[in-house]
């Protein structure tokens, strides 16, 4: 065979095998491709799809501010769940965003604390993963407490509020509102309002639109840690919560003038009391308008210098019911049995018989209304006099709202 001949083949079957291997590979390569989209590139890196997650938690850092909610995010993929405990092993709860790219807690960091933050993740190849990280808040330079009424497991009168007086300014009272929650057991309609307590501190108490239903379950959540209440208030650093009922519809009607109590229990009288009220024409005239019971104290002593009315009396009283702050009581007073029913000669207060005041006593509880009339009288009962909302229209009660 020539040399030419020779070289000729070569080249033919040289060509047959690359044709073949050709054939071959692309097929291999095909399925290598669409099968495996996790497989590492050319040089050795994960592919798009399986590269990790990007975790970011908001705040970050050591002793950060206080009073924000912990955001966490995630790119190139998605969280699948976050959870973020304190140093006291609470969790903060919260909820991952339906596309899988945010969380955020329901309630704020508080003051001193520290976070631990664990997020789970999946990248968009499929892979899971857990990424950690932490970080603490700055304590509080200065607290703000609540004092609050009425006590859990109490049963109340049908105008009792619910009060909570703050021990330092609020100025972030919107702020602060949107931490209160109110739940009945029958939906009743009430709204708060932000008012000037009798101590000169601020107030915001929840009254519904009417009195309430006897029967009645409240239950309070003031949902106050990790809230600043504003400039010179200090941060609340604790929840508060209470859960009371609605006893029997008792209304208390005072006739100043007619020198009357009566006593009604869901709608029927139940005792005539004659009376006598504070002493017409100074400073020792009654109060008018609804009053609400705040305490029975039984025996204590009364001294008219608390109450500005220099040396006037200074004496033990039996069956004391407080009804304002500005010392306005209904207790007895044997010592002006003969103005019963006839004249008010009081210093303020709404007095009666021993016997009359012990049975009146056992009758009434904290919460029930003293609808007061009268035409010589001081005025009508402050809402923050005691528990006086009841003095302002459903309207204008709405309107101490700070969410208004």
């Amino acid at each position: 065979m020539s040399r030419t001949r020779v070289l000729a083949h070569a080249r033919v079957r040289a060509a047959v095998v690359a044709t073949a291997l050709a054939a071959l590979l692309t097929p291999l390569a095909a399925c290598s491709s669409s099968g495996s989209p996790t497989a590492p590139d050319s040089e050795g890196k994960p592919s798009a799809d399986d590269r990790p997650v990007t975790v970011t938690v908001t705040p970050e850092g050591a002793r950060v501010p206080a009073g924000e909610p912990v955001k966490v995010t995630a790119s190139g993929g998605r969280l699948t769940s976050v959870t973020v405990t304190d140093d006291e092993g609470h969790k903060l709860a919260g909820k991952v965003a339906a596309d899988g790219r945010s969380w955020v807690s329901d309630r704020k960091a508080v003051p001193g604390a520290s976070y631990a933050v664990t997020a789970a993740t999946r990248t968009e190849g499929g892979t899971a993963k857990s990424t950690r990280a932490a970080f603490s808040t700055a304590p509080a330079g200065k607290v703000n407490k609540v004092d609050w009424r009425p006590g859990a497991g109490a049963t109340v009168g049908v105008a009792q509020p619910i009060s909570l007086v703050f021990d330092n300014p609020v100025g972030n009272k919107a702020e602060v509102e949107k931490q209160l929650r109110i739940t009945t057991s029958n939906d009743t309609e009430g709204s708060w309002g932000w008012i000037r307590d009798w101590s000169g501190r601020d107030r915001v108490d929840w009254r519904p639109k009417a009195y309430w239903k006897p029967g009645t379950k409240v239950t309070l959540n003031a949902d106050l840690n990790g809230t600043d209440s504003g400039t010179d208030g200090g941060w609340f650093v604790r929840d508060y919560t209470t859960t009371f009922t609605i006893g029997a519809r008792q209304i208390v009607k005072v006739d100043l003038d007619n020198h009357r109590l009566t006593l009604e229990r869901d709608g029927e009288t139940v005792r005539r009391i004659p009376v006598s009220g504070g002493t017409p024409g100074g400073d020792k005239r009654s109060w008018r308008g609804t009053a609400v019971l705040m305490a029975k104290e039984g025996t204590i002593n009364m001294n008219s210098e608390t109450v500005g009315l220099r040396d006037a009396y200074n004496k033990m009283v039996d069956y004391s019911m407080r009804l304002t702050w500005s010392g306005m009581y209904a207790h007895a007073a044997p010592w002006n049995a003969r103005y019963f029913g006839n004249s008010n000669q009081s210093s303020g207060c709404i007095g009666m018989s021993d016997a009359n005041a012990a049975w009146f006593y056992g009758q009434v509880r904290p919460g029930d209304p003293f609808e007061i009339t009268g035409k010589d009288t001081k005025g009508v009962v402050a809402p923050g006099n005691g528990f006086g909302a009841w003095n302002l229209s459903w309207s204008e009660w709405q309107q101490q709202s700070a969410l208004r």
